[in-house]
């Protein structure tokens, strides 16, 4: 039986069972997303465009490469989110290329990764995408961009499984250890950097350990109220929010057991 776990799903689980189990394995609809990824998607893409195209006959690009790339990727975008995004990547020029004695080729870019962990008899397909890899000295170093206006409040223990899933992924597909995951925020040029260690992948272990004895006997998911309860989705659905909560929906997927799969 396969099971397929991504970062988002085991930083759901940990949160809350009850709330993974409302999500993932009854199919309940969360609350909508407004807004358009249009700018964001587009950035990603020049940046994709930028390391992978870029033929590393000369030490750096100049900056016609970074506008010859940006255009490239503008068509659905309106005027003004062409002049922002413009702007975003020379910032971004100025900051990580212009000032590097050479831009390093990368391992990979707009890739997905996947590794394996059997518990419980039962095979959890660890699966992931990241914006680049590069090598280090020791290792590899992921790299996400983020487009938000707002650098993130990270969740310690979320970021911590997310340095673990791909800690054990790249392990198994390049034989070479992560060392460090670094969250890139365009607009402001900020980057956060985090260590990754053995010690994660075994936090990872020992989170999807306890999904699959949930998974294989238990089948409990019992609800952890925290601060997250307050802007979660499903709190009417929630015994633990509600004395008497509401039935789900007609239209919830059936409880039928172990799923041989899961979509990302």
């Amino acid at each position: 039986m396969t099971y397929v776990l991504s970062a988002a799903k085991l930083q759901s689980y940990y949160r809350c069972p009850r709330a993974y189990y409302f999500r993932y394995e009854r199919k309940l609809e969360g609350a909508a997303f407004f807004g358009s990824a249009a700018l964001g998607t587009s950035l990603h893409q020049a940046l994709a465009q930028i390391y992978q195209d870029w033929h590393y006959q000369e030490p750096i690009p100049q900056i016609e490469w970074i506008e010859y790339c940006w255009s490239q990727q503008t068509s659905d975008l309106t005027s003004s989110q062409i002049a922002e995004g413009r702007t975003i990547l020379r910032r971004y020029y100025e900051t990580f290329i212009a000032n590097q004695s050479a831009m390093r080729r990368p391992v990979a870019v707009e890739g997905r990764i996947q590794g394996l962990l059997r518990i419980e008899n039962l095979e959890f397909v660890l699966s992931g995408r990241y914006d680049r890899l590069d090598y280090l000295d020791d290792g590899l170093e992921l790299i996400d961009y983020k487009s938000a206006r707002e650098v993130e409040s990270l969740e310690p223990d979320e970021i911590d499984l997310q340095i673990g899933l791909y800690y054990l992924a790249l392990e198994q597909h390049y034989h070479r250890s992560l060392k460090r995951l670094s969250l890139l925020y365009l607009r402001s040029g900020e980057k956060i950097s985090f260590d990754a260690t053995l010690d994660h992948r075994h936090r990872v272990e020992e989170v999807v350990s306890d999904l699959a004895i949930e998974l294989r006997r238990d089948q409990r998911w019992l609800p952890f109220p925290g601060e997250q309860c307050d802007r979660c989705a499903y709190a009417r659905y929630c015994p633990a929010m509600q004395p008497d909560p509401d039935p789900l929906p007609e239209d919830a997927k059936p409880e039928s057991g172990l799923q041989l799969a899961l979509s990302l």
